[in-house]
Protein backbone atom coordinates (compact mmCIF):
# COMPACT_ATOMS: atom_id res chain seq x y z
CA UNK A 1 0.00 0.00 0.00
CA UNK A 2 1.03 3.76 -0.45
CA UNK A 3 0.17 6.45 0.24
CA UNK A 4 -0.91 9.75 -1.78
CA UNK A 5 -1.20 13.30 -0.29
CA UNK A 6 -4.58 14.83 -2.36
CA UNK A 7 -4.76 18.47 -1.34
CA UNK A 8 -3.87 18.03 2.10
CA UNK A 9 -5.73 14.73 2.59
CA UNK A 10 -3.98 11.66 2.99
CA UNK A 11 -5.53 8.95 0.96
CA UNK A 12 -4.40 5.24 0.86
CA UNK A 13 -4.74 3.48 -2.21
CA UNK A 14 -3.25 -0.49 -3.85
CA UNK A 15 -2.72 -1.58 -7.24
CA UNK A 16 -6.31 -0.83 -8.79
CA UNK A 17 -5.61 2.65 -7.68
CA UNK A 18 -2.55 2.82 -8.94
CA UNK A 19 -3.70 2.09 -12.56
CA UNK A 20 -5.98 4.52 -11.76
CA UNK A 21 -3.14 7.50 -11.41
CA UNK A 22 -1.19 6.35 -14.40
CA UNK A 23 -2.20 9.10 -16.96
CA UNK A 24 -1.55 11.77 -14.08
CA UNK A 25 1.77 11.18 -14.45
CA UNK A 26 4.25 13.58 -14.51
CA UNK A 27 6.27 13.61 -17.74
CA UNK A 28 9.84 13.65 -16.39
CA UNK A 29 11.29 15.39 -19.58
CA UNK A 30 9.76 18.54 -19.21
CA UNK A 31 7.70 18.00 -15.56
CA UNK A 32 4.45 18.82 -16.48
CA UNK A 33 1.61 17.27 -17.96
CA UNK A 34 -1.53 19.58 -17.36
CA UNK A 35 -1.38 22.72 -15.66
CA UNK A 36 -4.12 22.17 -13.44
CA UNK A 37 -3.04 18.62 -12.52
CA UNK A 38 0.44 17.46 -10.93
CA UNK A 39 3.11 19.56 -8.73
CA UNK A 40 5.31 16.84 -7.63
CA UNK A 41 6.02 13.32 -8.62
CA UNK A 42 7.72 10.45 -7.14
CA UNK A 43 8.13 6.52 -8.31
CA UNK A 44 5.36 4.52 -7.19
CA UNK A 45 8.09 1.92 -5.88
CA UNK A 46 9.91 4.83 -4.06
CA UNK A 47 6.29 5.57 -2.22
CA UNK A 48 4.59 8.34 -4.91
CA UNK A 49 3.40 11.75 -3.55
CA UNK A 50 1.08 13.38 -5.78
CA UNK A 51 -0.24 16.82 -5.19
CA UNK A 52 -3.54 17.62 -7.39
CA UNK A 53 -5.28 20.46 -8.53
CA UNK A 54 -8.45 21.26 -10.44
CA UNK A 55 -10.92 19.08 -12.36
CA UNK A 56 -8.55 15.99 -12.17
CA UNK A 57 -8.82 15.95 -8.24
CA UNK A 58 -12.77 15.12 -8.12
CA UNK A 59 -12.49 11.81 -10.59
CA UNK A 60 -9.41 10.69 -8.51
CA UNK A 61 -10.39 10.98 -5.06
CA UNK A 62 -13.85 9.28 -6.19
CA UNK A 63 -11.89 5.75 -7.05
CA UNK A 64 -9.77 6.14 -3.65
CA UNK A 65 -10.56 4.82 -0.19
CA UNK A 66 -11.94 6.97 2.41
CA UNK A 67 -9.57 8.72 4.48
CA UNK A 68 -8.89 6.69 7.40
CA UNK A 69 -10.12 9.03 10.55
CA UNK A 70 -13.57 9.52 8.71
CA UNK A 71 -14.05 5.57 8.84
CA UNK A 72 -16.22 4.58 11.89
CA UNK A 73 -15.37 0.90 11.34
CA UNK A 74 -11.40 1.11 11.60
CA UNK A 75 -10.00 0.60 14.37
CA UNK A 76 -7.46 3.03 15.93
CA UNK A 77 -3.59 2.27 14.85
CA UNK A 78 -1.51 0.92 17.57
CA UNK A 79 0.59 3.98 17.67
CA UNK A 80 -2.65 5.93 17.76
CA UNK A 81 -4.48 3.92 20.57
CA UNK A 82 -1.67 4.64 22.63
CA UNK A 83 -1.05 8.13 22.54
CA UNK A 84 -5.35 8.11 23.48
CA UNK A 85 -4.66 6.04 26.08
CA UNK A 86 -1.84 8.36 27.63
CA UNK A 87 -3.61 11.11 26.88
CA UNK A 88 -6.56 9.89 29.17
CA UNK A 89 -3.91 9.06 31.68
CA UNK A 90 -2.75 12.46 32.07
CA UNK A 91 -6.21 14.04 31.83
CA UNK A 92 -7.31 12.24 35.05
CA UNK A 93 -4.59 13.56 37.25
CA UNK A 94 -5.50 16.92 35.65
CA UNK A 95 -8.95 16.78 36.04
CA UNK A 96 -8.58 16.04 39.65
CA UNK A 97 -6.30 18.06 40.51
CA UNK A 98 -7.74 20.91 38.77
CA UNK A 99 -11.66 20.06 38.72
CA UNK A 100 -14.08 20.45 35.22
CA UNK A 101 -14.30 23.55 35.54
CA UNK A 102 -10.55 24.89 35.89
CA UNK A 103 -9.33 22.19 33.51
CA UNK A 104 -7.72 23.25 30.77
CA UNK A 105 -7.07 20.89 27.63
CA UNK A 106 -4.09 23.30 26.19
CA UNK A 107 -2.64 22.78 30.14
CA UNK A 108 -2.94 18.61 29.26
CA UNK A 109 -1.55 19.00 25.82
CA UNK A 110 1.49 21.20 27.35
CA UNK A 111 1.89 18.36 29.93
CA UNK A 112 1.85 15.69 26.91
CA UNK A 113 3.98 17.17 24.87
CA UNK A 114 1.54 17.53 21.69
CA UNK A 115 -0.50 20.50 19.90
CA UNK A 116 -3.53 21.09 21.83
CA UNK A 117 -5.33 20.11 18.27
CA UNK A 118 -4.24 17.00 18.45
CA UNK A 119 -6.07 16.05 21.87
CA UNK A 120 -9.31 17.32 19.68
CA UNK A 121 -8.38 14.78 17.27
CA UNK A 122 -8.79 12.00 19.80
CA UNK A 123 -12.10 13.83 21.74
CA UNK A 124 -13.71 16.29 20.16
CA UNK A 125 -14.57 18.38 22.83
CA UNK A 126 -13.67 19.22 26.58
CA UNK A 127 -16.51 17.13 27.84
CA UNK A 128 -15.75 14.07 25.75
CA UNK A 129 -11.91 13.95 26.93
CA UNK A 130 -13.67 14.29 30.55
CA UNK A 131 -15.81 11.46 30.14
CA UNK A 132 -13.36 9.57 28.85
CA UNK A 133 -11.48 10.10 32.15
CA UNK A 134 -14.11 9.74 34.11
CA UNK A 135 -14.58 5.84 32.51
CA UNK A 136 -11.83 5.01 33.02
CA UNK A 137 -11.50 6.49 36.33
CA UNK A 138 -14.68 3.97 37.86
CA UNK A 139 -13.52 1.08 35.89
CA UNK A 140 -10.76 1.17 38.15
CA UNK A 141 -12.85 0.79 41.35
CA UNK A 142 -13.16 -2.75 42.87
CA UNK A 143 -16.79 -4.36 41.88
CA UNK A 144 -18.87 -5.70 44.90
CA UNK A 145 -17.95 -8.99 44.38
CA UNK A 146 -14.72 -8.33 44.38
CA UNK A 147 -14.60 -8.33 48.54
CA UNK A 148 -13.10 -11.86 50.16
CA UNK A 149 -14.72 -15.06 49.82
CA UNK A 150 -14.96 -15.46 53.84
CA UNK A 151 -16.91 -11.79 53.52
CA UNK A 152 -19.21 -13.12 50.60
CA UNK A 153 -19.94 -16.19 52.46
CA UNK A 154 -21.03 -13.99 55.73
CA UNK A 155 -23.80 -12.82 52.81
CA UNK A 156 -24.32 -9.32 51.42
CA UNK A 157 -24.89 -6.82 54.05
CA UNK A 158 -21.71 -7.92 55.74
CA UNK A 159 -20.23 -7.11 51.89
CA UNK A 160 -21.53 -3.45 51.86
CA UNK A 161 -20.15 -3.62 55.66
CA UNK A 162 -16.77 -4.66 53.98
CA UNK A 163 -16.32 -1.88 51.02
CA UNK A 164 -17.92 0.98 53.56
CA UNK A 165 -15.12 0.58 55.90
CA UNK A 166 -12.72 0.15 53.59
CA UNK A 167 -13.39 3.44 51.94
CA UNK A 168 -10.97 5.46 53.78
CA UNK A 169 -8.13 3.12 51.83
CA UNK A 170 -9.41 3.28 49.03
CA UNK A 171 -8.99 6.63 48.91
CA UNK A 172 -5.40 6.75 49.49
CA UNK A 173 -4.82 3.92 47.33
CA UNK A 174 -6.62 5.81 44.39
CA UNK A 175 -6.88 9.45 45.15
CA UNK A 176 -7.27 10.60 41.75
CA UNK A 177 -10.17 8.59 40.53
CA UNK A 178 -11.88 8.93 43.37
CA UNK A 179 -11.34 12.92 43.09
CA UNK A 180 -12.85 12.60 39.32
CA UNK A 181 -15.98 10.31 40.62
CA UNK A 182 -16.97 13.01 42.78
CA UNK A 183 -16.25 15.70 39.85
CA UNK A 184 -18.45 14.07 37.36
CA UNK A 185 -20.98 13.05 40.06
CA UNK A 186 -21.07 16.70 41.54
CA UNK A 187 -18.80 18.88 39.44
CA UNK A 188 -20.45 19.03 35.84
CA UNK A 189 -23.99 20.32 34.21
CA UNK A 190 -26.65 18.44 33.44
CA UNK A 191 -25.81 17.16 29.41
CA UNK A 192 -22.44 15.66 31.16
CA UNK A 193 -24.08 13.96 33.92
CA UNK A 194 -26.82 12.85 31.70
CA UNK A 195 -23.93 11.08 29.29
CA UNK A 196 -22.58 10.02 32.85
CA UNK A 197 -25.71 8.12 34.06
CA UNK A 198 -26.39 6.15 30.66
CA UNK A 199 -22.90 4.93 30.90
CA UNK A 200 -23.72 4.11 34.73
CA UNK A 201 -26.78 2.37 34.08
CA UNK A 202 -25.54 0.21 30.80
CA UNK A 203 -22.39 -0.59 31.59
CA UNK A 204 -22.72 -1.28 35.29
CA UNK A 205 -19.20 -0.42 36.87
CA UNK A 206 -19.64 -1.85 39.94
CA UNK A 207 -21.53 -4.81 39.09
CA UNK A 208 -24.47 -3.88 41.22
CA UNK A 209 -26.78 -6.60 39.11
CA UNK A 210 -24.18 -9.33 40.17
CA UNK A 211 -24.44 -8.41 43.66
CA UNK A 212 -28.09 -8.04 44.11
CA UNK A 213 -28.55 -11.52 42.32
CA UNK A 214 -25.85 -12.87 44.57
CA UNK A 215 -28.45 -11.39 47.79
CA UNK A 216 -31.70 -12.93 46.10
CA UNK A 217 -29.72 -16.42 45.55
CA UNK A 218 -29.10 -16.27 49.34
CA UNK A 219 -32.61 -15.28 49.75
CA UNK A 220 -31.39 -12.58 52.09
CA UNK A 221 -33.39 -9.29 49.70
CA UNK A 222 -37.43 -8.83 50.69
CA UNK A 223 -39.19 -11.29 48.27
CA UNK A 224 -42.30 -9.02 48.12
CA UNK A 225 -40.41 -5.72 46.22
CA UNK A 226 -39.13 -5.82 42.73
CA UNK A 227 -35.63 -6.55 42.26
CA UNK A 228 -34.85 -3.85 40.22
CA UNK A 229 -36.22 -1.64 43.09
CA UNK A 230 -34.30 -2.78 45.65
CA UNK A 231 -31.35 -2.14 43.20
CA UNK A 232 -31.74 0.88 42.25
CA UNK A 233 -31.78 1.80 46.66
CA UNK A 234 -28.73 0.24 47.49
CA UNK A 235 -27.18 2.11 44.72
CA UNK A 236 -28.28 5.32 45.72
CA UNK A 237 -27.90 4.70 49.26
CA UNK A 238 -24.59 3.16 49.60
CA UNK A 239 -23.20 5.90 46.74
CA UNK A 240 -24.61 8.51 48.60
CA UNK A 241 -23.62 7.53 52.07
CA UNK A 242 -19.88 6.65 50.53
CA UNK A 243 -19.37 10.03 49.30
CA UNK A 244 -19.88 11.51 52.58
CA UNK A 245 -16.87 9.35 54.04
CA UNK A 246 -15.04 9.85 50.84
CA UNK A 247 -15.35 13.22 50.78
CA UNK A 248 -14.18 13.89 54.08
CA UNK A 249 -11.31 12.02 53.36
CA UNK A 250 -10.60 13.02 49.68
CA UNK A 251 -10.33 16.88 50.08
CA UNK A 252 -12.25 18.42 53.15
CA UNK A 253 -12.57 21.43 50.67
CA UNK A 254 -13.53 20.23 47.87
CA UNK A 255 -17.61 20.63 48.81
CA UNK A 256 -18.84 22.53 51.81
CA UNK A 257 -20.85 20.75 54.34
CA UNK A 258 -22.36 21.64 57.58
CA UNK A 259 -21.48 20.12 60.81
CA UNK A 260 -18.72 17.99 62.10
CA UNK A 261 -17.74 14.81 60.54
CA UNK A 262 -18.96 11.95 62.83
CA UNK A 263 -16.10 10.44 65.32
CA UNK A 264 -17.00 7.13 65.19
CA UNK A 265 -17.34 6.08 61.69
CA UNK A 266 -17.58 2.78 62.39
CA UNK A 267 -20.73 3.34 64.21
CA UNK A 268 -22.33 5.51 61.51
CA UNK A 269 -22.09 2.46 59.04
CA UNK A 270 -23.21 0.14 61.03
CA UNK A 271 -26.15 1.95 61.41
CA UNK A 272 -26.28 2.68 57.94
CA UNK A 273 -26.12 -1.20 57.63
CA UNK A 274 -28.65 -2.16 59.86
CA UNK A 275 -30.90 0.42 57.92
CA UNK A 276 -30.55 -0.91 55.06
CA UNK A 277 -31.06 -4.61 56.79
CA UNK A 278 -34.37 -3.62 58.14
CA UNK A 279 -35.46 -1.68 54.77
CA UNK A 280 -34.83 -4.26 52.09
CA UNK A 281 -33.87 -7.36 54.38
CA UNK A 282 -36.02 -10.76 54.44
CA UNK A 283 -36.99 -12.16 57.39
CA UNK A 284 -34.28 -14.96 57.20
CA UNK A 285 -31.79 -11.59 57.53
CA UNK A 286 -34.03 -9.49 60.03
CA UNK A 287 -34.40 -12.25 62.67
CA UNK A 288 -30.14 -12.95 62.10
CA UNK A 289 -30.21 -9.14 62.99
CA UNK A 290 -32.22 -9.98 66.34
CA UNK A 291 -30.45 -12.23 67.52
Amino acid sequence: MHRVFVSNACLTYGQKEREILSPWRLNPRNNAIASDVLVLYRSLTEGQIILLRGPVLEGITSSLAKPTQLRRDVRPRPRSEAKRVRIVEVAVRHFAERGYSAARVEDIAAQLGIAKGSVFQHFKSKDGLFFEAYKKAVQSFPKYMEAPVEVQERGLFDVLRYWLERTEYMVRDNWASYRIYLVGNYGTDLALRKEINRFLVTEDPYGWREFVNFGVKREELRSDLDVDMIGSILEWTMDRFQDALLTEELDPGLFRKSGPVPEKKEARIEQFVELLRRAIGSEKVQSIGKA
